[in-house]
């Protein structure tokens, strides 16, 4: 295991994507588990999905902040493609540890938006190394997406796989992130560690997200509709988990080295982070339909069968997701391990407490 060479107390920490949903659970953990913290939250609350939803997360972290008064919240609504407004909060927080959550997620999506997805996730990822270089940081953790696996068919993935087949521009504005990322490491000795999730779910989750959507129809009385007719594998990872991992790998900032030739061996690392337990989409429909009538959000006579439909895959999709974690695991003794019915209980109980009360 690689000892921890950073330490989160007393730290000033950049969380963009702050009213997201990896970035909110994010700064929750921080100001609850660390001391003398500065979690400083960047987002521009878009509505790519429901505002309410983000703001909601932003306020939960406001009451877990007032709960902790010995750390700082503190968060700014802004556009990371604005590079103006991303140097003068590099300029005025001067922090040292960031974790670029910002994004603009989806697959499909990208196909109908293509312009979204290069101002967020390629010119705001570049303002962010450029505010790095020039105000350095001792880790810049940044969110890649299992995306980049793309068409390979070898699982399951891992970070030593080619990604050079996307089918998706998400994926392929991801892959961008990475290279990026270890172009500027090299140039000016930046440590990196990009992360790619494995399709992350739970509570206060993203509505475009299947078990959220698919929730949102049978509650409407609506079809859902499983593509590939229900031959696909999701590796399902409990949002908690991803907070966990985020928080092993930062602390771990990879070691600054020269080579032979006296320049930077570019200080890089990227794990996965997923549950690497692939659920068959019928049998995850059906774990999902049980909990939501455990939970009362559905009642339980409902006549799942006929609000089912088998459809064909979809532009941009893959057949099968499934993480190798051996690396994540090998280096800070951690793996996602939270089985698929325990976190579609906890966001059925969520889905009832926030849309049914």
């Amino acid at each position: 295991m690689i000892a921890p060479n950073l330490t989160l107390d007393n730290q000033t920490i950049l969380v963009t994507g702050a009213a997201g949903f990896i970035g909110a659970n994010l700064a929750r953990g921080l100001i609850e588990t660390e001391k003398g913290v500065t979690v400083v939250g960047f987002d521009n609350v878009n509505d790519y999905y429901d505002v309410g939803i983000k703001e909601s997360r932003l306020r939960e972290i406001e009451k877990t902040a007032a709960a902790h008064p010995a750390n700082r919240w503190i968060f700014i609504r802004g556009d990371l493609a604005d590079a103006a407004a991303v140097d003068a909060l590099f300029r005025e927080y001067r922090p040292g540890v960031v974790v670029n959550l910002a994004a603009q997620a989806g697959v499909r999506y990208s196909i109908d938006h293509p312009d979204v997805y290069l101002s967020s996730n390629v010119i705001g990822f570049y303002n962010i190394l450029e505010a790095c270089r020039r105000y350095p940081v001792s880790h810049l953790v940044y969110a890649s997406s299992s995306s980049v696996y793309g068409s390979n068919r070898k699982v399951p993935y891992s970070t030593d796989d080619k990604v050079d087949d996307p089918v998706s521009l998400y994926a392929a504005t991801k892959k961008s992130n990475e290279l990026f990322a270890h172009a500027y490491a090299k140039l000016y000795n930046i440590p990196s560690t990009g992360l790619r999730f494995f399709t992350v779910y739970g509570p206060a989750g993203r509505p475009d997200m299947a078990y959220f959507g698919f929730t949102d129809k049978l509650v409407r009385g609506e079809k859902i509709r499983i593509f590939n007719y229900g031959n696909c594998k999701r590796d399902f990872t409990y949002v908690d988990d991803v907070v966990e991992g985020i928080r092993r790998v930062t602390v771990r900032a990879p070691e600054k080295k020269n080579g032979e030739d006296g320049l930077p061996i570019p200080p890089v690392r990227l794990y996965n982070i997923g549950n690497s337990h692939p659920e068959n989409l019928l049998d995850f429909v059906s774990i999902l339909q049980e909990e939501l009538i455990r939970a009362g959000v559905l009642p339980a006579d409902y006549d799942f069968d006929s609000h089912k439909e088998l459809v064909p895959m979809q532009p941009g999709d893959v057949p099968t997701t499934f993480a190798d974690t051996t690396p994540l695991e090998t280096d800070t003794g951690f793996r996602p391990h939270t089985p698929l019915r325990d976190g579609l209980r906890r966001f059925a109980e969520w889905y009832r407490a926030y849309y049914l009360k």
